[in-house]
């Protein structure tokens, strides 16, 4: 028998609370991306657009010149980060939700691609200049899991009907 107390997991399921940050963290129009280089193996990070679309979950647009387009094609598990530190004190106790997900490109010909981009431009309008171009596709990303860190020793589960 060990003279160690078995430690009890501090992540908790999600409250109405927690479910309530998480969905106004995925408000937010960027996200940090983590992804695996398909001919390294190694991280890359990226920050993109992002949005969680009424209908078609959550997406990202991406440049096919940018890495983690190719990463996330021939490597779709991936991670995301969504938060904003505040003003004042430690960054470590201001919200973020961070989510494991398998992304998958959204075909030219998806009868959903019309709606989706203009949902997009809806909601980011610069995108106007960019969006058409031949290079650029549109990601959803499909969530596995997530854990919100809702501050100070506040961390939950999430299941991916949550977001």
């Amino acid at each position: 028998m060990s003279d160690h107390p078995t430690r009890t997991d501090p992540v908790q399921p999600a409250d109405a609370e927690a479910l309530r940050l998480a969905r106004d963290l995925l408000s937010l129009a960027h996200a940090a991306l983590a992804w695996t280089d398909p001919d390294t193996g190694m991280p890359g990070i990226s920050r993109i657009a992002f949005a969680r679309d009424p209908e078609a979950g959550m997406l990202t647009l991406v440049s096919g010149l940018a890495p983690h387009f190719r990463a996330l094609r021939d490597r779709p598990d991936c991670a995301l980060m969504l938060g904003e530190v505040g003003p004042k004190g430690d960054p470590l106790t201001h919200p973020r939700l961070m989510i494991r997900a398998r992304a998958a490109c959204v075909a030219p010909d998806d009868p959903a691609l019309p709606a989706i981009r203009a949902r997009w431009l809806d909601r980011n309008p610069k995108a106007r200049a960019y969006i058409d171009l031949p290079d650029f596709a549109f990601f959803r990303l499909t969530p596995v899991s997530a854990l919100l860190n809702g501050g100070f020793a506040r961390a939950f589960r999430l299941a991916p009907e949550d977001l």
